[in-house]
């Protein structure tokens, strides 16, 4: 699937000031500076479409992108930030638990995790949370270019390993690099997937 056109339609600060769930959606959360508006730029070819910033934090609401006229693209506050104030903290919680449980239009959260980096605790709780709430996601491994082959293998598996500790079954997962556009192709086929295998159902 290649992306033709990527249109900002709303921000929203909680699920009642969401648009209405008339098309397929596919969200990205991690935690923040983890690469989520480099990756969306990547994905859509369009360097300016998710603002980037080396201040974690930046996303603040729910942004939502309409693609190809068939599918949102949606991006979500990071977690786990500690310089962000308590309440706002406590709000975006509340948001991004809303979103994933709630919202009837969304096929796939894509949770970014940094491949530099060991699992993190608050990586791994998400991560649990999701599959407690019976979210469907994927995992996205990010900034690989920053890492030779051999680091990318020997992380990926130390974190599935870690994963394995907890889960019978890993998730799907995909390797990125928004910098070199590795996984571009990857992560746009699994939507298409997804896209058709959703039309397949209604």
């Amino acid at each position: 699937m290649k992306i033709s056109k990527a249109v900002f339609l709303k921000s929203a600060d909680g699920l009642k000031t969401c648009p209405p769930p008339r098309m397929p959606e596919f969200a990205f959360i991690g935690r923040s500076n983890v690469g989520k508006s480099s990756l969306i730029n990547m994905l859509t070819g369009n360097g300016k479409l998710a603002k980037v910033s080396a201040t974690p934090g930046k996303t603040q609401t729910l942004n939502f992108f309409v693609i190809n006229d068939k599918w949102n693209l949606v991006d979500l506050p990071g977690y786990g930030y500690a310089k962000t104030g308590k309440s706002k903290r406590e709000g975006f919680a509340s948001m991004i638990i809303d979103y994933c449980t709630k919202r009837d239009s969304l096929v796939c959260l894509f949770v970014l995790l940094d491949l530099r980096l060991p699992l993190q605790k608050i990586d791994m709780e998400f991560l649990t949370w999701c599959g407690e709430k019976n979210v469907p996601f994927c995992i996205i491994y990010t900034k690989a270019d920053k890492l030779s082959k051999s680091e990318q293998l020997r992380n990926m598996q130390a974190i599935e390993n870690e994963l394995l500790k907890y889960w019978d079954e890993l998730p799907n997962t995909i390797m990125t690099s928004a910098e070199k556009l590795v996984g571009k192709d990857d992560v746009l086929d699994f939507i298409k997937f997804h896209l058709e295998h959703s039309d397949e159902e209604e």
